[in-house]
């Protein structure tokens, strides 16, 4: 991995990113402009503060606590960065890249949070935050808040009602969005009602930004238009009324911009061109129809395919209803429908996306809900674990994704809800890493093949 350090090498990545493709629409500076709102603009109230954030070891599970008891204050904030799966600041290795931090001190969470991570301890633009500790963070937070006797905020109040996330580096993502949007009309005025019971709550894998250029639909199941717009769902705590949405609009048009420049990551080690030249071939026969072909003519077919055939777990299909898609491309997110009229026949949601596999090296774990943590295990279904735990930034190359221990189980005995979120166990509702079994119909040599060209990609 490149030596220099994580602050120098995110710069680097960045201006590669921005300046090596040309942005839709958007001028390069647009781009950078949107990464900075992203690193300095608060756009939800803060969730906790410094004093917080450097006090959150006392919270922690033995023998840790000591640990950080005896270290310094920079090495419990580097633990603390690790333990949440937070990454350190371009300008400053005491904050971090996901939070804005104020000069006041206090942290907000940003949209890097969930789409900003790093893979093999390297930190790439627009990498899904596969470490991201959500949960126990605010768990916490919540905890040392009423220990120093300081107010709860929206994270910890609303993390009593839903869930955040059963497994680190995934959210309940989608369901937020339907927590947020049920009080709220069409053009986001705040409507009273009372709070829902009845959400099917799954964890969620956050794409790979880099993707977002070559889709024309958003999420799993690709039920909503594309556009500045609907990246601000998120925003709709009850602190963000219309005007503040209409106020930020420039803003998020940047921030797309932003997203829309970022390149997929090269693939750093070796690649055997020969073995990469037969995996493409296969490839190309049994996987393009569904993820598309690559290179200067490459074309991507954003195909949507049925549940039926694709076979994955089918809890994040079922979570929403019709009413609820077709409810948020006709709000003032869609352009009160302008944006998803031709996306109306997905409100069904009768499958998932194909997704385009550019840098797929680099956004493990795999499938919509993060159940598959190598590309060597897609392409071996019969091989999954059935519980897995990675490693805080390890990386294998061999089987291309991360770095894991595999268990039949959890381990035995009671485990502290920290130590229980470290394990994705396939296991649990909406968990399951069962289907998109295609590869089966390959031979070990040709999967083998297949996965040296994902590599190239």
């Amino acid at each position: 991995m490149d030596p220099r350090p994580v602050e120098r090498r995110f710069l680097w990545c960045l201006i590669v990113a921005v300046l090596a493709c040309p942005v839709a629409d958007a001028r390069a500076s647009d781009a950078l402009r949107g990464h900075e709102h992203l690193l300095t603009h608060a756009y939800l109230p803060p969730d906790f503060d410094q004093e917080v954030f450097d006090a959150l070891w006392t919270m922690w599970e033995e023998p840790l606590r000591s640990r950080a008891e005896a270290a310094p204050v920079a090495e419990r904030r580097r633990m603390a960065m690790e333990r949440y799966g937070l990454l350190p600041h371009p300008d400053d290795p005491s904050r971090s890249v996901q939070y804005v931090v104020g000069v006041d001190g206090s942290w907000t969470m940003s949209c890097l949070a969930c789409h900003q991570g790093q893979v093999g301890g390297r930190l790439i633009p627009g990498a899904p935050n596969s470490s991201y500790a959500l949960e126990t963070l605010t768990e916490d937070v919540r905890m040392l808040k009423v220990k120093q006797r300081k107010p709860l905020g929206h994270m910890d109040m609303g993390s009593l009602l839903l869930p955040l996330g059963t497994t680190n580096g995934t959210t309940n993502a989608v369901i937020f969005g339907v927590a947020l949007m049920r009080h709220r009309d069409a053009a986001l005025n705040i409507v009273q009602r009372p709070p829902r019971f009845d959400l099917v709550h799954h964890d969620m894998d956050a794409p790979a930004w880099w993707h977002y250029r070559r889709r024309n639909s958003l999420y799993a199941d690709g039920f909503a238009a594309k556009g500045h717009r609907m990246l601000m769902q998120f925003l709709l705590v009850k602190e963000n009324g219309p005007e503040k949405f209409a106020a930020w609009e420039d803003e998020f048009r940047d921030i797309e911009a932003w997203i829309a420049a970022l390149e997929p990551p090269r693939w750093p080690g070796a690649i055997d061109a020969s073995l990469a030249a037969a995996g493409q071939g296969v490839f190309a026969a049994h996987c393009a129809s569904c993820h598309g072909t690559y290179g200067p003519d490459g074309s991507y077919p954003e195909r949507l395919v049925s549940i039926d055939e694709v076979g994955t777990d089918r809890v994040r299909l079922d979570s929403l209803t019709a009413k609820e898609r077709s409810e948020l491309n006709a709000s003032w997110f869609g352009h009160m429908g302008a944006d998803g009229a031709d996306l109306a026949d997905r409100a069904a949601g009768t499958g998932y996306v194909a997704p385009p596999l550019d840098g797929v090296w680099a956004s493990a774990p795999y499938f919509h809900n993060g159940s598959v943590p190598t590309l060597w295990h897609v392409l071996h279904p019969g091989e999954r674990p059935t519980v897995w735990r990675r490693t805080p930034t390890g990386y294998d190359e061999s089987r291309v994704g991360l770095e894991v221990e595999e268990r039949d189980a959890l381990p035995e005995g009671k485990l502290l809800p920290s130590v229980r979120r470290q394990y994705f166990d396939t296991r649990k509702p909406g968990k399951s890493a069962a289907g998109h079994d295609f590869p089966d119909a390959l031979s070990a040599d040709e999967k083998t093949a297949v996965l040296e060209y994902l590599k190239t990609l």
